[in-house]
């Protein structure tokens, strides 16, 4: 057999080879001491530490992303209950993940999220999360105060958009605007793209969350 001189060459890379970052979304499936919840949106503060938001009756602990488990970070704060009502941020700190201000439809687009404020009655919601997936529905109460498994939660806002377990802390929004966290509702056992009109699920606002940190979205 004849040589081919030249036919295989080595190239020298100049440079430290990394794995590459994990993206964490907001309606990203995420794990915590065993149990599963939904990514909200990413946020920072005005040093530009970033914070993932999710629900507060989610667990207190390290979370990491439910389909590679890279882990994502610590609980920075949580609560759940009172006028404070259902919130956690997540301190996105861990080298291998790389959190981006977009939220993820799981029909496989994406929607960057330009701004946040508390929602409007009437308004249109999609809701995300990583059991049900995509579904939208409408503002029915913009405040209301609820009980969920024996605990008084205030400030909430109502929608009757469809969501399931695991969907907790997913992110409700109206076109790029950040509106809400899923906290707790209804018993539904099955949702699909269209499902909306005669459910009750309640969300925390984003901007108390916001608010209250001294957070914005990006």
């Amino acid at each position: 057999m004849a040589a081919h001189p030249g036919a295989i060459r080595t190239d020298r890379i100049r440079s430290t080879l990394k794995f590459k970052a994990t993206d964490l979304r907001g309606g990203n499936g995420v794990t915590s001491d065993g149990y599963r919840c939904t990514a909200g949106f990413n946020t920072k503060n005005s040093s530009g530490t970033i914070y993932t938001l999710t629900a507060g009756h989610c667990p207190i602990s390290d979370y990491y992303m439910d389909w590679n488990n890279q882990r994502i970070g610590y609980v920075a704060y949580s609560h759940f209950g009172g006028s404070v009502g259902d919130q956690a941020t997540i301190r996105a700190n861990d080298p291998g993940i790389n959190p981006l201000g977009t939220v993820r439809y799981w029909r496989g687009t994406y929607k960057q999220i330009d701004s946040s404020r508390f929602p409007i009655i009437g308004e249109h919601i999609d809701r995300i999360g990583v059991s049900s997936q995509d579904t939208t529905g409408s503002v029915t109460n913009p405040r209301i105060t609820v009980n969920i498994e024996g605990t008084q939660v205030e400030g909430l806002f109502e929608s009757n958009v469809c969501a399931l377990g695991g969907d907790s802390g997913g992110p409700a929004l109206n076109g790029s605007t950040a509106l809400g966290l899923l906290s707790g509702g209804t018993g539904e056992t099955v949702c699909n793209s269209s499902s909306s009109g005669t459910y009750s699920n309640y969300f925390m606002p984003v901007q108390k969350v916001l608010n209250d940190h001294g957070l914005h979205v990006y």
